[in-house]
C-alpha cells in the first residue's frame, strides 16, 4: 500500500542537496515530449502544477464525511500500540523501531528477551528520530542501523531528508546514547556501508565526479580507516559506469569470518569476489546466482540454468557445497532444493546449526529445516497452516537455533511464536489484535486462464454471504516484476478500508512475479512483458465470468512496477476496469532509464535506446497509448516529490496529458515527503490510504 502526506509544498523542499537534484536530469520541453518539463522535479513551474492539482483532489474531499472517518480509521489501526513490536538480538537486549501517535518518526528501544515476552514490556528507548529531527530541523526519517559485532557498541545509523533512498549516515555511541564527535560520517547519498573491524568500514558512496554508476549508486569501494580523511580511503573496487552498483561486507557464522566484494552488473547478474589481503579472487558460480555461507558451507541459489561438471541445475535449485573444496576446484554440489511445478524456493535464514527454507506451494508459505550433521543434510518439515505467509529471523545465529516465526493470512493477524529448530517447541510470544471482523469472511483460491493457457493463481477476500450478481466493488492488486511474490498476509487497513464496506479483495500472482520461482519471474521479462498483463487482465475476465463482479464495480490497484501495471490495464483495458489506481509508477518507458534509478531496471524491461527494444516497450509503455478518443475509467496518479528511486515525472507527465487530452477523470496527489515508500510518518500513511480507498469505493459504489 502506497501512503502519502497531505501538506502542500512547504520549506522542506528546500533541503534536497545538490547530489540529489544533480540526478534528476535536465528537464525541458520537446516536440516529441511537450510534458517533459514536469521532470524538474523542484522546479517552480513544475511544483505550481503540483500544488494546483493537490488542490483539485483536496477540494473533492473536503466535504467527503466517509473520507475524513476513514482516515482517522486508519491512523488508529497504524499506531495501534497492540501491533507486534518485530525484534533483532544484539548481545543481551533485544530492539525494536517503532513508530505510533506519539512517535511519528519513530524511536528504535530495547529490552530483555524476558521481559519482552510480559505483556507490557519495559523498554528502553535509545534514539528518538522525533527529538533528533526537532532539534536539528530536519526532516528525518529512519533508514535503518548496522551495530558493530561482537561488542554491539557503536552503530552506524541512516537517516534519509523525507524518506528518499538517499541518507546520511552517523556514528552512535551505544553505551554514552549521543553520536560520536569526529566518529565516521557520510554525506547524502545512495551508500552502502559495513563494519569492517572496530576501526574500520568499506564505504561505497558518492566520492566525487565519475563515482556513481548510470543507475546513480556507487561504483566504487573503499576501505575507511578511523581518524582519517575520506578522501584518503584505500579503493578495493572499482566497477563500470554502466554497472548497477558495487558493495562491499564481512560475513560471519558459526566463528568463520569472510569478505566480499560484489559487483552489481545488472539488476539480476552479479560477480563475486572474496578479498584475501590486498588480492580479490572471483568466485566460480553463475551471475545470477545468491551467495551466502553456512559455516564452511557455501550456499548458492541459483536464478538461471547452470552446467557443472556432469550435473544440470534448474533455475530455483538451492545447492550445497564445503567452500574450502570449492576453492581448490571441487564443483560436487549437494541438492538443498529442487522446484516442481507447483513448489519454489522464496527465502533462507540460519542458525547456529540449521538452515531454514522457506518455500512457496502454489503461493502458500512452507518450511523445511536442514541440519548438516557428519557431512549429510538432514531436512525435517515444520508444521504450518495451510494458506498464509511466513517470516523467520534467527534469534541469534551465532549461539542458538531457537528462531522467531512469524505467520499470518487474510484473515488472521500475525502470530509471533519462538521456534527451537530441530523440535516441536515453539512459545507464542505475541499476537496482533483484530482490526475487523474476519469470521464474516473467507479467503479462496482460485486460478484463471491467460491468453497463452498459462494457469494463473489469484487469491480472493470476500463476505461469506456475497451475492454472485455481478454487483460487488471489487478490488483487483497485483505487482508482477523482479521476483516479487505477493503472499496472503493480514492487514487491518484492507479490512477497515475496503472489506468492513462490502468490498471484495483480490490479489492477482501474475507472471514476472516470484510465486513459482524464476521461471515465474523470467516468463515475463523484456519481449515477454505483456504476458504479466495479459494475466492480469485474464485475472479481471475470470471475475466477471463468475459474477463477482462487473466492469463498472472492477478496480485495478498497483505500485511501483505494479503501478506500471495499472497504467497497462488503463490504456489497453480500459473496457475491463471501473477505476484504475497508479501508486508511484513507471510510465513512461522511453525514459524510464534516464531518470533516477531507471537505468538499473533495463534487465527487467529492456533498454529503449536500442530500437528493437524500443519496438516491444512501445507497444504498452503506458504514456505514449493513452488516446484522445479513448474512454478511460476513473484514474487516481499518486506519488512523491521526495522519491528518488521512481521519478514523480512519470505520474506527473500521465495526469497531464490525460487533462490535456481532454479526460476529465483524472485525480493526482503528490505527496512532498515519503520517498518511494509514499509517507515520512503514520499521519501520512493514513491520509494517503484514505484517499486512495475513497477514490475507489466512491468510483466502484456509484458506477451505474
Amino acid at each position: 500500500m502506497i501512503k502519502k502526506s497531505h501538506r502542500f509544498i512547504t520549506a522542506a523542499l528546500l533541503l534536497f542537496s545538490a547530489q540529489w537534484a544533480a540526478a534528476q536530469n535536465t528537464a525541458s520541453t520537446t516536440k516529441e515530449d511537450p510534458y517533459q518539463w514536469l521532470e524538474d522535479v523542484l522546479g517552480e513551474k513544475s511544483l505550481t502544477w503540483v500544488k494546483a492539482r493537490n488542490a483539485e483532489t483536496r477540494a473533492k474531499l473536503d466535504t467527503d464525511a466517509g473520507f475524513t472517518k476513514l482516515r482517522s480509521d486508519l491512523e488508529l489501526i497504524m499506531s495501534s500500540k497492540e501491533r507486534i513490536p518485530g525484534i533483532e538480538k544484539m548481545g543481551k537486549f533485544v530492539y525494536n523501531f517503532w513508530t505510533d501517535g506519539e512517535h511519528q518518526r519513530g524511536i528504535w528501544r530495547r529490552t530483555t528477551l524476558a521481559d519482552y515476552r510480559q505483556a507490557q514490556p519495559k523498554w528502553d528507548v535509545v534514539i528518538d528520530v522525533d527529538a533528533i529531527a526537532k532539534a536539528e530541523n530536519e526532516n528525518w526519517v529512519f533508514k535503518g542501523i548496522q551495530c558493530r559485532q561482537p561488542e554491539y557498541d557503536r552503530c552506524l545509523i541512516s537517516l534519509s531528508r523525507g524518506g528518499a533512498d538517499a541518507v546520511v549516515v552517523r556514528e552512535y555511541d551505544l553505551q554514552k546514547r549521543r553520536f560520536v564527535k569526529n566518529g565516521f560520517t557520510l554525506p547524502e547519498a545512495k551508500s552502502e556501508v559495513s563494519w569492517r573491524d572496530k576501526n574500520t568500514l568499506f564505504v561505497a558512496t558518492d566520492f566525487g565526479e565519475g563515482s556513481m554508476t548510470d543507475s546513480g549508486y556507487p561504483r566504487i569501494v573503499k576501505e575507511w580507516q578511523r581518524g582519517t580523511p575520506l578522501n584518503a580511503a584505500r579503493t578495493v573496487f572499482e566497477g563500470k559506469k554502466d554497472d548497477v552498483s558495487v558493495s562491499a561486507a564481512s560475513v560471519q557464522h558459526a566463528g568463520i569470518k569472510r569478505e566480499l566484494v560484489v559487483r552489481g552488473i545488472s539488476f539480476y547478474n552479479t560477480e563475486s569476489f572474496l578479498i584475501q589481503g590486498s588480492r580479490l579472487q572471483k568466485l566460480d558460480v553463475p551471475e545470477q546466482a545468491s551467495l551466502e555461507f553456512f559455516g564452511n558451507q557455501m550456499i548458492l541459489t541459483l536464478n538461471q540454468a547452470w552446467n557443472v561438471g556432469a550435473k544440470s541445475f534448474a533455475p530455483g535449485c538451492v545447492l550445497a557445497i564445503d567452500f574450502d573444496a570449492f576453492l581448490k576446484g571441487n564443483r560436487v554440489f549437494t541438492v538443498l532444493f529442487y522446484p516442481t511445478e507447483n513448489i519454489s524456493f522464496s527465502e533462507l535464514k540460519m542458525t547456529k546449526n540449521y538452515l531454514l527454507l522457506q518455500l512457496l506451494n502454489d503461493v502458500k508459505s512452507s518450511l523445511v529445516e536442514l541440519r548438516f550433521d557428519k557431512g549429510q543434510w538432514i531436512a525435517r518439515n515444520v508444521k504450518l497452516p495451510t494458506m498464509g505467509a511466513l517470516g523467520v529471523r534467527a534469534l541469534d545465529s551465532d549461539n542458538s537455533d531457537d528462531y522467531f516465526l512469524r505467520y499470518s493470512d487474510y484473515l488472521t493477524p500475525g502470530v509471533l511464536q519462538l521456534v527451537k529448530a530441530g523440535s516441536d517447541q515453539r512459545e507464542v510470544l505475541k499476537s496482533s489484535p483484530s482490526f475487523f471482523e474476519a469470521k464474516d469472511y473467507v479467503t479462496v483460491q482460485y486460478f484463471a486462464t491467460s491468453k497463452d493457457g498459462t494457469r494463473v493463481p489469484y487469491f480472493m477476500v470476500h463476505q461469506k454471504n456475497m451475492k454472485l450478481d455481478g454487483s460487488n466493488p471489487t478490488l483487483l492488486y497485483g505487482y508482477g516484476g523482479f521476483q516479487d511474490a505477493l503472499t496472503p498476509a493480514y492487514s487491518g487497513g484492507i479490512g477497515k478500508a475496503w472489506l468492513e464496506r462490502g468490498g471484495v479483495y483480490v490479489v492477482a500472482n501474475i507472471r514476472g512475479g516470484g510465486e513459482y520461482g524464476p521461471r515465474w519471474h523470467q516468463a515475463a521479462l523484456k519481449e515477454n512483458r505483456q504476458r504479466a498483463y495479459d494475466d492480469f487482465a485474464a485475472v479481471a475476465e475470470d471475475l466477471i465470468a463468475k459474477k463477482i463482479t462487473s466492469t463498472p464495480h472492477l478496480g485495478a490497484m498497483g505500485g511501483s512496477n505494479g503501478g506500471l501495471l495499472a497504467g497497462v490495464a488503463l490504456t489497453q483495458r480500459p473496457d475491463l476496469f471501473g477505476a484504475v489506481v497508479s501508486q508511484v509508477p513507471l510510465l513512461d518507458m522511453q525514459r524510464f532509464n534516464k531518470l533516477l534509478a531507471g537505468a538499473s531496471w533495463m534487465g527487467e524491461y529492456g533498454n529503449p535506446d536500442v530500437p528493437a527494444e524500443w519496438d516491444y516497450i512501445q507497444k504498452y509503455s503506458p504514456y505514449h497509448n493513452v488516446k484522445a478518443e479513448v474512454k478511460y475509467p476513473p484514474v487516481l496518479f499518486i506519488t512523491s516529490t521526495r522519491d528518488d528511486r521512481v521519478h514523480p515525472g512519470h505520474a506527473r507527465k500521465m495526469a497531464a496529458k490525460m487533462l490535456e487530452l481532454g479526460h476529465q477523470q483524472v485525480w493526482y496527489y503528490e505527496n512532498t515527503e515519503g520517498g518511494h515508500g509514499g509517507a515520512a510518518n503514520i499521519t501520512q500513511a493514513a491520509d494517503m490510504s484514505a484517499i486512495t480507498y475513497t477514490f475507489l469505493w466512491n468510483s466502484l459504489r456509484a458506477a451505474k
